[in-house]
């Protein structure tokens, strides 16, 4: 879906008052749905100090919505952010949807059946830099570090996928998960939210074994850091105190999303010897062009020159492993995407890139200087996408996104 300018305030009196006639749930005082208890093995449990989806591993589906916020006042923006939270909670946990009575509409779209699963859907939710506007009063309490995403030298952005006052993830193992979300979302927020842009992902699974490839071949995510170290994403990816952020954001982190079309076209007309060089990997193996595994350290100082894995090889300007660039690792949660043709025939195809860090001057737009010109711009164009800061987590059935923030 293609983006839109920000629309009008018409409807947000039926968000705000009509929501309990559609099922919306506790925000307005409907009775909340009935529940199941989430599975001990849910992949991201809804409550916590922070939104565990963020450290989950990609899910085989994931759609990505960025929104605008049409409604008025900041109480309103209050109980957008209530229910939101309250369809997730719901989503992710699983139950039967109360019923609305035999004169309106089901209270479901019933794609997935009379009971959501439990354990099947993870949500991740942000806030980008337009929300802290003049329009709520939040202005003095942005995160310190969040801007409008900039376009980088090899970037060919449209505006239209740019950006956005709210982001919206929703990753699950199958497609009709993630698009039921979808519609729940929306048909509660409708009047108080809309969306900007979306696009959707897929994660391909591992081919042999290992991590998951993209569209150009090569696995994508090798090197990240280890999500289930918890001194490991304190370092690099949650925000805490004594950061010089705002109270309310302890918990939060750093959201990039990069929407990057891949010329497949032209890629897989490039030797498989050129096409390594220029990732600085193996296409089979994944392994380092110095190594035989995927998960093989490289040993740049042992190739000083280049002559084995070049010095503007995609991995080694990403990450240098070095001990002055340790603390700008970032978290890649990196999806694949398919769009069909494009207007002139050409296949539509690339990467629904997205990271999480404490710092984007530190992490993210310091490793994307260092690949600014490197070999793979010839073959990749971002177009979209922004920066967002994703909320601590929901603590408990009484919290919900934002209440620090608004409080």
């Amino acid at each position: 879906m293609s983006g839109e300018n920000r629309p009008g305030t018409v409807g947000r009196r039926r968000f705000l008052h009509g929501a309990a006639l559609a099922g919306a749930g506790l925000a307005t005082g409907a009775a909340a749905p009935t529940a199941a208890v989430a599975p001990a093995a849910a992949v991201a449990p809804f409550h916590g100090p922070h939104q565990a989806s963020v450290l989950a591993p990609p899910r085989r589906t994931s759609v990505f919505v960025s929104l605008d916020v049409t409604a008025e006042h900041r109480a309103d923006l209050a109980d957008l952010l209530r229910t939101l939270t309250d369809r997730a909670r719901f989503l992710t946990s699983g139950g039967t949807p109360s019923p609305v009575g035999i004169t309106g509409p089901p209270a479901d779209s019933g794609i997935l059946g009379d009971r959501l699963p439990s354990g099947e859907l993870a949500v991740t939710v942000g806030v980008g830099a337009s929300l802290f506007d003049d329009r709520f009063g939040l202005a003095a309490r942005a995160p310190r570090r969040l801007t409008a995403m900039p376009a980088f030298p090899d970037d060919d952005l449209r505006a239209d996928w740019c950006h956005g006052d709210l982001s919206l993830q929703l990753h699950a193992d199958d497609p009709d998960t993630t698009l039921h979300a979808l519609r729940d979302i929306a048909r509660h927020t409708r009047g108080g939210l809309q969306v900007r842009w979306r696009l959707d992902g897929f994660t391909s699974p591992p081919r042999p074994s290992g991590t998951p490839r993209n569209l150009l071949g090569f696995k994508d995510g090798t090197a990240n850091p280890d999500a289930a170290g918890a001194r490991e994403m304190n370092r690099l990816v949650w925000v805490g105190r004594g950061m010089g952020e705002p109270d309310w954001a302890v918990g939060g982190s750093y959201q990039v999303v990069r929407l990057i079309r891949m010329l497949v076209e032209f890629w897989d007309r490039v030797s498989l010897s050129e096409q390594e060089r220029m990732f600085g990997r193996a296409r089979s193996s994944g392994a380092p062009l110095d190594g035989d595994h995927e998960h093989d350290t490289p040993k740049y100082a042992d190739d000083p020159k280049g002559d084995v894995i070049p010095l503007d090889a995609h991995i080694r300007l990403a990450n240098p492993r070095a001990a002055a660039t340790a603390d700008q690792r970032i978290l890649r949660r990196a999806y694949n995407y398919d769009r069909g043709m494009d207007a002139n025939g050409n296949l539509d195809m690339g990467l629904l890139f997205c990271c999480y860090q404490q710092d984007l001057a530190r992490q993210f737009e310091t490793v994307q200087r260092r690949l600014a010109g490197e070999p793979l711009t010839d073959y990749i164009t971002p177009f979209g996408g922004g920066y967002f800061f994703a909320l601590p987590g929901v603590r408990d059935a009484t919290d919900w996104y934002g209440r620090a923030l608004l409080g």
